[in-house]
C-alpha cells in the first residue's frame, strides 16, 4: 500500500520587519487567526483600529507589539504597511477594501467579503486598476490541516478525479455572545453568502472546478423566531464546468451539548476513491480535530493530523504581495467563490419571496 505522507509545513516567508500589517475592524473573532497564521509566517503586526477601545485592548493582549492606531486613517496613509487584514461587520468590508487598494495596500478580509454582488463587481474593478491582492480568509479549508492535506492528496491521484463534494458546515449559535448586526439581514448578508462560502471555496478547489453555476439553493428559519431576519438552515447544489457537482449544508443548529462549535464534515469522491474530513473532531472518539479517512483501491488508511501539516496558505500569501504571484490562491478563485455564494443566496431569497 503507498504511504503518503504530508508535506506541506513551511517556515517563515519572511524576517522580521520585511512584511507589515495592521488590523482594521474587530468585529468578527476571525481577525485574531488571520493576524495570528500571517505573524506565524513572518509578517509584522504594526498597527490595529477599530473604534471600541475594549476591541483593541484585546487585540493588544494578543499581539502586545502592537500600536493602537488613532483612526483608521493613520493606517492607510503608512507607507510601511504592506496589507490591512479586516473583519469589520461583513456589509462594511467591501467598501473597507477599495479604500484600502486606493491607498496602495493589499487588502485580507475575514468571510463574507460582500454581501451583495455590486460589491463584488466594485472589488473587481479595483483590482483591475490596482493590481493589489484582495485575499479572502475562507478558513474553514485554509485554516484546517485535514483539508490541506485532503489537496495534497487529491493532486498525488490518491483518489482520481474528484466528480462530487458534499460539505457540512453546522455552527453554534451562541446568541447571547453574538452582536447586534449579526441578526440583521442588511448587514451579514445570509447564511448562503456568510458560512456557506466556505463550502463554495473547498468545492472548487477540490474539483480543479474554474466555473460552476447554482442548481438548487434555500434557506430557512427553524428555530429562532425571536431574530426574524436570521437564516439557520441553508442548502446548496452546485454543477461545475468540469461535471463534479456540490452538495452542501450550513446551519446554526448545533446544540450545545457538542464540545466544539460544530462537528464539520467533507466527503469528496473521486473515480478511485474517497475522502472523508472531520475537521473539528471525531465524535465520541477524539476531541482533538483535523481527522481524513482515505480509501482508494490500496485500501483503507487514516491519517491524525493536527499540527503536521501546516497552514501554507499564509506563507504564500506573503510571498504572493512581495512578488505578483497567485500560490496562496488566484485572485479569480476567491471572488468566484463569493459570487457563487451570493447567486445562491439570490437564489434562496427569490425561492421564499423575499
Amino acid at each position: 500500500m503507498k504511504t503518503y505522507t504530508p508535506n506541506l509545513k513551511l517556515g517563515r516567508a519572511v524576517q522580521q520587519g520585511e512584511f507589515n500589517i495592521a488590523a482594521i475592524g474587530l468585529d468578527h473573532n476571525h481577525i485574531y487567526g488571520m493576524c495570528k497564521r500571517l505573524a506565524d509566517a513572518g509578517a509584522s503586526v504594526k498597527w490595529v483600529y477599530d473604534p471600541d477601545p475594549h476591541k483593541t485592548q484585546w487585540f493588544k493582549e494578543k499581539f502586545p507589539e502592537v500600536e493602537v492606531a488613532p483612526s483608521a486613517q493613520t493606517i492607510l496613509e503608512d507607507q510601511e504597511v504592506h496589507m490591512v487584514a479586516a473583519a469589520p461587520i461583513p456589509s462594511e468590508r467591501g467598501e473597507l477594501g477599495l479604500k484600502v487598494h486606493r491607498h496602495g495596500k493589499h487588502y485580507f478580509t475575514a468571510k463574507t467579503p460582500f454581501t451583495c454582488i455590486q460589491q463584488l463587481e466594485k472589488a473587481k474593478e479595483m483590482v483591475r486598476q490596482t493590481g493589489k491582492v484582495w485575499a479572502v480568509n475562507y478558513s474553514e479549508r485554509i485554516a484546517v490541516e485535514s483539508a490541506v492535506f485532503a489537496g495534497q492528496l487529491i493532486e498525488e491521484g490518491a483518489i482520481g478525479r474528484v466528480v462530487q463534494v458534499i460539505g457540512t458546515g453546522p455552527h453554534k449559535l451562541k446568541e447571547g455572545e453574538r452582536s447586534s448586526w449579526f441578526f440583521e439581514k442588511e448587514k451579514y448578508g445570509g447564511i448562503l453568502c456568510d458560512i456557506g462560502s466556505h463550502q463554495v471555496e473547498q468545492f472548487l478547489t477540490f474539483s480543479g472546478a474554474k466555473r460552476a453555476e447554482v442548481v438548487f439553493s434555500r434557506t430557512e428559519n427553524y428555530a429562532h423566531p425571536d431574530y426574524p431576519e436570521l437564516e439557520d438552515f441553508g442548502e446548496v447544489s452546485l454543477k461545475a464546468d468540469n461535471g463534479a457537482s456540490n452538495y452542501f449544508r450550513v446551519d446554526w443548529l448545533t446544540p450545545d451539548g457538542l464540545h466544539s462549535w460544530g462537528d464539520g464534515r467533507t466527503f469528496i469522491l473521486g473515480t478511485d476513491g474517497y475522502i472523508e474530513l472531520r475537521k473539528n473532531l471525531d465524535l465520541m472518539r477524539s476531541r482533538e480535530s483535523d481527522h481524513l479517512f482515505l480509501v482508494n483501491h490500496e485500501g483503507e488508511q487514516y491519517f491524525s493530523l493536527k499540527g503536521k501539516v501546516g497552514l501554507p496558505f499564509y506563507h504564500h500569501l506573503i510571498g504572493d504581495c512581495l512578488h505578483g504571484t497567485e500560490k496562496a490562491m488566484t485572485q479569480e478563485h476567491a471572488f468566484l467563490a463569493s459570487e457563487l455564494s451570493l447567486k445562491a443566496q439570490n437564489m434562496a431569497e427569490r425561492e421564499r419571496g423575499g
